[in-house]
This record gives C-alpha cells, sequence and structure tokens, in this order.
C-alpha cells in the first residue's frame, strides 16, 4: 500500500514557469542535483472555481522521460493564462538509485505572474520557481 512505501525528501527537483512568446508561459523541470533521474512521470492538473463558486478543473495531462541528467532542465508544457486564476499542480515521481520519490508543487490562484518571477540561472531568464 503507498501509505507502506517511503518517499524521502529531494530538495535538488524544482518546478518553474517562465514567460515566452505570445503571452504564453513555459513550465520547466529544472534538476539541480548531481544525479541522474530515471523514470520520471509528471501529471499536470488545474483545479479551484469558477465565479459562481462551483467546482472546476482542467483536463490532466501525463509526462514521462525515460532519464533526466544532473544539472539540467527540460521543458514540461506550454501553460495558458487563462488558468492562473486555479490551482496549478504538478506532481512529480521519479527514481535516483534504487529508491522512489515523489514530490507534489501546487502554484496557487494568481501566483504564476511578472512580479512573483526571479532570475532563474539554469534556465537564464526570469520565471516563477516553486521549490
Amino acid at each position: 500500500m503507498k501509505k507502506d512505501i517511503e518517499f524521502p525528501q529531494n530538495d535538488n527537483i524544482l518546478i518553474a514557469v517562465a514567460p515566452s512568446e505570445f503571452e504564453q508561459w513555459d513550465v520547466f523541470l529544472i534538476n539541480k542535483g548531481t544525479q541522474k533521474i530515471d523514470n520520471l512521470l509528471i501529471t499536470s492538473t488545474g483545479y479551484g472555481f469558477n465565479g459562481n463558486g462551483d467546482k472546476i478543473s482542467t483536463s490532466t495531462l501525463r509526462h514521462f522521460y525515460d532519464n533526466f541528467g544532473p544539472n539540467s532542465v527540460q521543458e514540461i508544457e506550454k501553460i495558458d493564462p487563462s488558468v492562473f486564476h486555479l490551482n496549478n499542480e504538478y506532481w512529480i515521481s521519479y527514481w535516483i538509485g534504487g529508491q522512489l520519490y515523489d514530490r507534489r508543487f501546487v502554484f496557487v490562484p494568481e501566483s504564476i505572474s511578472l512580479k512573483n518571477c526571479i532570475f532563474v540561472s539554469l534556465l537564464g531568464k526570469e520565471a516563477v520557481l516553486h521549490a
């Protein structure tokens, strides 16, 4: 059962959302660690409420990468500003060595904005960083 699986903490994996062309934003996965990551599965979804208080959600997207090198960046997907009023969640599961890791990143409503951007050296540009 999932409750019996130990998931150690790994703070070397980050998610960054950076503005790009045509009013779109790009979502990046960053491995600032020194170890290669294997069998990386990322699910992304948005959820929240509309103006009437009704629950709304986006489709769930899944991305898989066989391996992901140390000190590297991978673009995951494009994200449209029309969903920035929702919680935007990225759930990541991966292996380092023989150990399974699992981490959830949630960008709360309106947190993805130019005012929250900082310079991210591995990206070489400004982005909203979730560590």
